[in-house]
């Protein structure tokens, strides 16, 4: 249980991660836009399919994501 715990606990940061990235321009072509590739590649086959159950609420001109939360909880549940 402690390695699957120690593994969810890498993703949590992998997803803060992508929180992140989701607030910085990345610009094609550079270090950070392989990072933001891997970082996206591994979290959203999670991600997305939590966000298609539940899909991110309006706030005027912006969408508050609520899928990376609902995993970070059910880390907490399980760890």
């Amino acid at each position: 249980m402690a390695l699957i715990c120690t593994l969810l606990g890498i993703y949590s940061w992998i997803i803060f991660a992508r929180i992140i990235l989701s607030w910085v321009r990345v610009q094609p072509g550079t270090g950070l836009a392989s990072v933001a590739s891997v970082v996206y590649n591994l979290t959203e086959p999670v991600l997305g399919p939590i966000r298609s159950v539940i899909p991110p609420m309006r706030m005027g001109m912006a969408a508050l994501d609520l899928s990376p939360l609902i995993v970070f909880f059910v880390i907490l549940v399980i760890c």
